[in-house]
């Protein structure tokens, strides 16, 4: 019996061809919309992200800061008191820490980290620079230093250090060379450069100097200590309600890269929100073009439902009928759609490029995204056909040859 209200169905498409391809270009042109522009803002936030967590951990551990209680003096408690500047504390027994967050399901890398403030000094220059100490093997898991490496390799024995370009390029440096740190506390290192990297930041490539761990324990006087512990979460955006969890659980400090990026990630929602907005304005026109085809093609075919329906066709059949009629739109339509998103996402990519000529960041044109939207236009067809395909399902077969 389906087979009997598809041939209907089919057969009312091709009677009313003009209609078809009108119904159904409008379909394709906003399911093309929704497509190319949920590519290109999906794909701009996620080459904004890669770009931000490129220099930065998900969640960064540091010791709890000290909490400066009120003064008694006399009986007088002295409320309004200014606090004192925060120094950096090493993370009280952090082997036992450490060990606890490896076997945390939700992490997916954890890296110890030293750091601390001191002068880069070679001949006459001398630059302030942050000093990093890391085990590479685990810091390349939370940042990929490695592949931005542009000389050297990721070496950090001791007296070893790997630095920034713009800082390798203030100094005068190249791999081999050598050059002094010293802290302000008068602690120095001579290191020889083995590595230049280029993260892409300017401040970063300026500053940052890395070292091994022992180095850096050595050089900022922390006596097998460390200051801080990076960490990489398998689900990136519940980075923040993990941190707090951490934070409660262990009694530490845990900042996520959502915390520390709230203009980032007011400006990720707001991308989002305009685009959910652009997507339910597109189909709710698609609804109304699918219905208004529909209920034209009710008046126009009443006659030939009436007669269908005197030779015993039932009202759930008429019913399908025009359910199939507005699923087959919606279905031809999004299809056509999704190949016309496709298309301008290619052309996007030609034409906005770079200086270099390279494109400035790729659209995410998933099969998921694809599929979902095809599948979110077909069942917009059958509810937008539901009215129409009511009102065909109840028209009386007398009246309707009447005046059909």
């Amino acid at each position: 019996m389906v087979w009997f209200e598809w041939q209907v169905a089919t057969r009312f498409l091709r009677e009313g061809k003009t209609q078809t391809l009108l119904i159904a270009s409008g379909i394709a042109l906003g399911v093309a919309v929704i497509v190319f522009i949920s590519a290109l803002v999906t794909g701009l936030q996620g080459t904004i992200i890669k770009r931000t967590l490129g220099t930065q951990a998900h969640i960064v551990i540091t010791a709890p800061d000290k909490v400066l209680l009120p003064s008694v003096t006399d009986g007088t408690v002295f409320r309004e008191l200014q606090p004192r500047p925060q120094i950096i504390e090493p993370i009280l027994n952090w082997p036992l820490l450490l060990k606890q967050l490896q076997q945390e399901p939700t992490l997916k890398a954890v890296s110890p980290l030293v750091s601390g403030a001191a002068f880069a000094i070679r001949g006459q220059a001398d630059k302030t620079v942050s000093i990093l100490g890391i085990d590479p093997v685990a810091y390349t898991k939370i940042i990929p230093l490695e592949e931005n490496l542009k000389a050297g390799q990721l070496r950090l024995n001791n007296d070893e250090a790997v630095i920034g370009r713009r800082l390798a390029d203030d100094l005068g440096i190249r791999v081999g060379d050598r050059m002094n740190i010293v802290t302000s506390s008068n602690r120095s290192l001579a290191v020889r450069i083995t590595g230049i990297f280029e993260l892409g930041v300017k401040d970063l490539d300026k500053r940052w100097v890395f070292l091994s761990l022992r180095s850096a324990q050595n050089l900022l006087d922390l006596n097998g200590q460390i200051t801080g512990i990076d960490l990489q979460v398998k689900s990136l955006f519940d980075a923040e309600i993990i941190s707090q969890r951490l934070q409660n659980h262990y009694g530490i400090k845990a900042e996520s890269w959502m915390s520390s990026n709230e203009q980032l990630m007011t400006a990720l929602k707001s991308q989002t929100a305009s685009t959910t907005l652009i997507r339910f304005f597109v189909l709710i026109s698609v609804a109304f073009g699918i219905a208004s085809v529909l209920a034209i093609a009710v008046v126009q075919e009443q006659k030939e439902i009436g007669i269908l329906r005197a030779m015993g066709m039932s009202q759930h059949s008429v019913l399908a009928v025009f359910l199939m009629h507005g699923g087959l739109l919606g279905m031809f339509g999004s299809l056509l759609g999704a190949l016309g998103g496709m298309g301008l996402g290619k052309m996007f990519g030609f034409f906005a490029r770079n200086a270099a000529g390279e494109p400035l960041f790729e659209l995410a044109l998933t099969s998921e995204l694809i599929l979902s939207t095809t599948i979110i236009a077909t069942l917009t067809g059958l509810i937008a056909a539901a009215m129409p395909a009511y009102r065909a399902a109840k028209l009386d077969p007398v009246q309707a040859i009447r005046y059909g």
